[in-house]
């Protein structure tokens, strides 16, 4: 059997997933390969067509922590506080993310691809190559082959393991789902929405032209619109919007005048801010949002995917790259238990994780419909004013559904799943029903809380367990 130092991982896709594991695993000793098919982008420019920013939160930092970058990445963050919700009446509304003064950030996909890029390069036993596009995967043999876009070239590499962090276009996943002898279960599910990227300028002396340290969201129903600070001044700005349906869609918006009119009804304070608006509605591509859900995602020892390859998600809670660097996490830690036996190490590893990127990817689309309709409604704030109150009062005992999944990265998604539905409906019950009286205090809210919670739990637990024995 060959030793750690032997033994050889090809990994597909030097994105920010892909450029990470390979980087922790150069650092744990292997000789790793790292193959992309888009050009260096510390060379070149690179129009991927994917979202410019990323919330970066603590499932994510707890990755790059791992590989001794948690200094190195706070330079490269802004952190935001809540939600900056402005309301069709041109009205501000902050809705903390936390009541225990917790925070999101936003970060530049590019300059963190850039940092981890610079960071393999710094390894010896890592190889990068660029320009190569994954035409197959022999997932028996861990032979994968590829062609230089720029020679047309095409070249064949025999590794000892294959790892494809390569996208929700996995060239790895593909040959996993065309493989005659391997049953793979495949499923994708798009929303009705795409999205598409929009920006704010800085001022003048570069400066912000909104709050800096907020996210801010145009919940409208249907449709929404978000912007992400960056460092230097300006905003990202993304509209997600039906692609088809009815008046408002990126289908109907196909003139300057239809554009415009659409922005003076729905965003007008957002339009005053935007000169480069038809421009950039213009040039800047319609992008499907998307979920992906896999089954297994490991074959023969030979080969893993990892991250969107595995389970791509909607970008609603912020997750998808923080999921992804908490699957080097927990990968990680099965290279400990089962050092030598790829198998075991693949088996368990997707074991423990596959129920949790479902939770999130199901999570990801329930807080799409969160943001775009509820994050303006009465019911919905004054359960959020609650729920700040109960984290800064009792900092300890309550936990939102947005805090479980976003900064208890000890907690596994499916467990903070279970926990925040529940917590919500009984919260939203309660206030529905008149129960939190005026003069209550709020100990007393949070018992009755509490105490509605721990019946809806075991209500759920009993049914489950008739489920099971029928």
């Amino acid at each position: 059997m060959k030793t750690q130092e032997q033994e050889h991982i090809l990994i597909i896709g030097a994105g920010l997933c892909g450029s990470l594991l390979a980087l922790r695993m150069a650092q744990r000793g292997y000789k790793v390969t790292l193959m992309e098919k888009r050009p260096d982008l510390r060379k070149e420019i690179v129009d991927s067509g994917r979202s410019i920013n990323l919330a970066f939160s603590d499932r994510g930092m707890k990755g790059l922590r791992l590989a001794g970058l948690e200094d190195k990445v706070l330079p490269l963050c802004i952190p935001m506080n809540g939600r900056m919700i402005h309301n069709a009446e041109g009205e501000l509304f902050m809705s903390p993310y936390s009541g225990r003064n917790e925070y999101i950030n936003s970060i530049s996909r590019e300059d963190l691809n850039i940092m981890l890029l610079d960071e393999c390069d710094k390894m010896p036993a890592i190889k990068m190559q660029f320009n190569q596009k994954c035409t197959g995967v022999n997932i028996e043999t861990a032979q994968a082959t590829f062609e230089d876009h720029k020679t047309g070239e095409t070249t064949t590499y025999q590794a000892d393991v294959v790892m494809g962090a390569d996208g929700v276009g996995s060239a790895l996943r593909k040959s996993m789902l065309e493989h005659r002898k391997f049953l793979f279960s495949y499923g994708q599910d798009f929303l009705t929405h795409g999205y598409k990227e929009l920006s704010f300028p800085p001022k003048a002396d570069g400066e912000f032209l909104v709050e800096k340290n907020a996210l801010h969201i145009w919940p409208r129903g249907k449709d929404m619109m978000i912007a992400l600070p960056n460092l230097d001044g300006s905003f990202t700005v993304t509209l997600f919007l039906s692609w088809e349906e009815g008046k408002d869609s990126f289908d109907s918006l196909n003139t300057d005048e239809a554009v415009l009119d659409y922005f003076k009804r729905e965003y007008p304070d957002a339009l005053a801010l935007m000169p480069d608006l038809l421009t950039e509605f213009k040039e800047n591509p319609t992008s499907p949002l998307g979920t992906i859900k896999c089954s297994p995602w490991h074959a023969y020892g030979k080969v893993l995917l990892l991250g969107d390859a595995a389970h791509g998600i909607v970008p609603f809670y912020g997750q998808g790259m923080n999921s992804a660097f908490e699957d080097i996490y927990v990968l990680d830690q099965y290279l400990d238990q089962y050092a030598g036996d790829w198998k075991a190490v693949f088996k368990a590893y997707q074991e423990e994780r596959k129920e949790d990127t479902d939770a999130i990817a199901d999570l990801a689309v329930d807080n799409f419909h969160e943001m775009k309709a509820h994050t303006a409604r009465p019911i919905f704030q004054e359960k959020r004013k609650l729920e700040i109150a109960f984290e800064e009062a009792f900092p300890t005992e309550y936990f939102s559904k947005y805090a479980l999944v976003t900064f208890r990265e000890d907690l596994r998604y499916s467990e903070a799943m279970r926990r925040g539905r529940v917590q919500d409906k009984a919260i939203l019950n309660l206030i529905y029903d008149g129960k939190f009286i005026k003069d209550m205090s709020l100990r007393t809210k949070l018992d009755l809380m509490k105490q509605e919670t721990r019946k809806m739990l075991h209500d759920e637990e009993v049914l489950e367990g008739l489920e099971s024995e029928d």
